[in-house]
């Protein structure tokens, strides 16, 4: 896939922009002139949210009453465009044709994106390396997203009955069926994250490989509360009995103890942890790299090419990083945020736009 121009009105600081793109495109200027906003335009065409947590009125430029993108791109081997209006909500349209919801431009454009938000996955703790693992997989399988639903709710009423077993001793008979509910909806997600991380590993290892130049070696390990099996139904039983064996410290914790919302995947350089050991700069390649294979294997299994959106990413890597990510990003189109102008002289191969208070300046 690749998007060959897009239109901007009224869109956060941007009255009126109009781009055409290249394979490469570096978006620079200083701080917030409307970079990261152009990168956001392009990224609510996946059908995503904001990445920045923004509200869809909050998109629309003061005073306006209404946003209008559009965007040329190549996909699914023809000639596309496709629309979004926001005014109280977006409203899309594909080739002419009114969506019923903006998510379903997903289907014809997807893209991974990198902002300094995402350092969090590893400078933060569980939560945020088992949100990026959760994101990739609803992107590749439609039904991951009802599955995590229904595993969040039978976790909450397993823990809403925790609370009241001390007064209620005789509800005791129905935590086993809850402990049942959460094996199952559990031991699915549990089999399917290490899959995915199996399947990530090699690109992540290859691209970290390259970013510092063959010196480091990145590592993922998925870290369970139960032993892996290799087939549902023995992480099921095993799940089930962590439940039950931990029964009465749950009820004194009033929350339980094992199961996926309590995984976490480790990130090691050269074997130790990169959350506790990693540099500024170690720990921004890791998500980098993390980020680049999350759209290597996308491509794979959905023979769909993601563009690659990176806010912000040049900050805190030493020259020969840089130089990775100018120049030797392939076979996927790039936008890339930066500030220092003496970055851009060392692309090779490109399109630059330098943007302030959200205009183009030649």
């Amino acid at each position: 896939m690749k998007i060959k121009n897009i239109s901007i009105e009224n869109f956060r600081n941007i009255k009126e922009l109009n781009l055409k793109f290249e394979d490469v495109n570096i978006i620079w200027g200083e701080n917030a002139q409307g970079k990261t906003n152009l990168i956001e335009a392009i990224y609510l065409f996946t059908g995503g949210k904001s990445f920045r947590g923004a509200k869809d009125n909050q998109l629309v430029m003061m005073g306006e009453e209404q946003s209008r993108l559009k965007i040329n791109f190549e996909g699914s081997g023809r000639e596309q465009f496709a629309e979004i209006n926001i005014k109280n909500k977006r409203v899309a349209s594909l080739n002419g044709v009114k969506k019923k919801s903006t998510s379903l431009l997903s289907d014809e454009i997807k893209a991974v994106i990198f902002s300094p938000v995402h350092l969090n996955m590893i400078k933060d703790g569980p939560s945020e390396r088992r949100k990026f693992i959760d994101s990739a997989l609803c992107q590749l399988k439609s039904n991951y997203r009802n599955l995590l639903k229904e595993y969040n709710r039978c976790l909450n009423q397993r823990n809403i009955l925790l609370k009241d077993l001390k007064n209620n001793p005789e509800l005791d008979s129905l935590l086993y069926i809850w402990n049942k509910n959460c094996a199952i909806s559990g031991a699915k997600i549990i089999y399917q994250r290490i899959k995915y991380i199996e399947a990530l590993s090699p690109f992540v290892k290859d691209i970290f490989s390259g970013i510092s130049s063959g010196n480091e070696k990145i590592d993922l390990v998925y870290s369970s509360s139960v032993e892996y099996s290799d087939d549902v139904e023995s992480i099921e039983k095993k799940l089930l009995r962590a439940l039950e064996n931990n029964k009465y410290q749950d009820m004194m914790n009033k929350a339980t103890s094992v199961g996926p919302h309590r995984d976490d995947v480790e990130i090691l350089i050269n074997g130790v942890s990169a959350r506790v050991y990693g540099s500024q700069g170690q720990q921004r390649s890791c998500v980098l790299a993390l980020k680049l294979a999350e759209a290597n294997l996308l491509e794979q299994i959905t023979k769909k090419e993601p563009i690659a959106l990176l806010d912000d990413v040049m900050s805190e890597l030493d020259e020969k990083r840089q130089d990775y990510i100018l120049n030797h990003i392939k076979n996927r189109q790039v936008f890339i945020t930066c500030c220092d102008k003496e970055t851009i002289l060392r692309l090779k191969e490109g399109k630059t736009f330098h943007i302030q208070k959200g205009n183009l300046i030649d």
